[in-house]
């Protein structure tokens, strides 16, 4: 028996992995562009000038930047208090396997933040694989009034 790590044990970090039937360009540009955030991420998260403007349903905002940029590959970028590093690799087919690795995540608050982003990587999977949004756009109905949505 082989033995495994403890869930998410590294400090402050959170790290996932999602695998996409869609090729990486097509992955990274719904990370990289306006158009490919607005499928998933928030009701909003466009850019300008390497700031993203990120608009949440229940009226809260944050301005991240662009960190790094290597097209088909990896985009990262400050989201809240948080440095979000998206590396991209070709399957072998036709697919993507992404690693997530969010850093400087409160231990305090870990727990719903690495919920959080698996609420996240489902809505982007959703949106990059199946062209489904599966947000509500409802604002009575978000992540803090206890629903699974982003």
């Amino acid at each position: 028996m082989s033995a495994e790590k403890p869930f998410q044990a590294v400090p402050e970090t959170i790290q996932w992995k999602l695998h996409f039937r869609s090729s990486p360009e097509r992955v990274y540009e719904a990370l990289a562009t306006d158009a490919g955030r607005r499928q998933y991420w928030a009701e909003s998260a466009a850019e300008t000038d390497g700031r993203l403007h990120y608009v949440f349903l229940n009226g809260v905002e944050d301005i991240g930047t662009v960190l790094e940029r290597v097209p088909g590959r990896k985009f990262k970028v400050t989201y809240f208090n948080w440095t979000v590093t998206f590396e991209l690799a070709a399957d072998g087919a036709t697919g993507t396997d992404m690693t997530m690795t969010c850093v400087g995540v409160p231990e305090s608050s870990k727990e719903e933040i690495t919920a959080g982003w698996v609420s996240w990587l489902m809505a982007m999977k959703a949106a990059v694989d199946f062209q489904v949004d599966l947000r509500n756009h409802d604002p009575e109905r978000t992540w803090f009034s206890g629903y699974a949505d982003n």
